[in-house]
């Protein structure tokens, strides 16, 4: 495709690497946009970079991009037919939570990332990016439940790093996972019929030009 995604794409990226908005700037060793395809129906939002992942400037690049490949490929995709990035670009010392200031002064970036990739399904990795969508919601009692708004799907799931540490939450993880593409296919479905045109179904036939009985069937286009 020629519409300019991936140079957007890139552009935000650029600009990420140059970022010093906040004190993260001071401690990383490279910034991490985020990575995967410019033209993805699916996005995957974590928390923030790691120690693998401030070293090579990837998202989930560690033991969590690990599993996380492993539970893509269990329904049949790779991390390059997604796009992945972070609530915050920059690694926080010592791996500890985003602070508030850090994720707003992130948000734009990511915001502009979601317009540029306008995707279809949005997959939350654990409770920093669930609390963008589901800012009242508890992973533990939301965990896989999507909802559907503004275009896209969005459905909450555990972060890798936390099946890892507590590996009896493994099968829900996998339940989660096995539904993303059900969603997938539920808001492609909705996104087309938002774009469908109004039929005339309802409308009254023209007082000028009666129907013609005779006439082929005239084919809908989406646009």
């Amino acid at each position: 495709m020629t519409d300019g995604r991936v140079e957007k794409l890139n552009e935000i990226a650029a600009q990420v690497r140059a970022c010093t908005l906040c004190d993260l700037h001071k401690t990383r060793k490279q910034a991490v946009p985020g990575a995967g395809d410019g033209h993805a129906e699916i996005l995957f939002i974590g928390e923030g970079p790691g120690e693998q992942e401030d070293r090579q400037g990837l998202p989930f690049v560690g033991r969590s991009g690990v599993y996380l490949e492993k539970k893509l490929a269990s329904i049949g995709l790779t991390r390059d037919q997604v796009f992945i990035a972070n609530v915050v670009k920059c690694r926080p010392p010592d791996n500890r939570d985003p602070l508030p200031l850090e994720m707003a002064t992130c948000k734009s970036y990511l915001d502009h990332q979601i317009e540029v990739l306008d995707p279809l399904v949005i997959v939350t990795l654990g409770r920093f990016s669930m609390a963008r969508y589901f800012p009242t919601g508890k992973i533990t009692q939301i965990h896989g439940q999507p909802r559907f708004e503004d275009r896209r799907a969005y459905i909450p799931l555990f972060h890798p790093a936390a099946i890892l540490r507590n590996p009896p939450l493994e099968p829900q993880m996998q339940a989660d996972f096995n539904r993303i593409l059900e969603v997938l296919e539920q808001a492609r479905a909705r996104r087309l019929a938002s774009a469908m045109p109004p039929t005339s179904a309802s409308s009254p036939p023209s007082q000028d030009t009666p129907p013609d009985q005779d006439a082929p069937p005239i084919q809908l286009t989406l646009f």
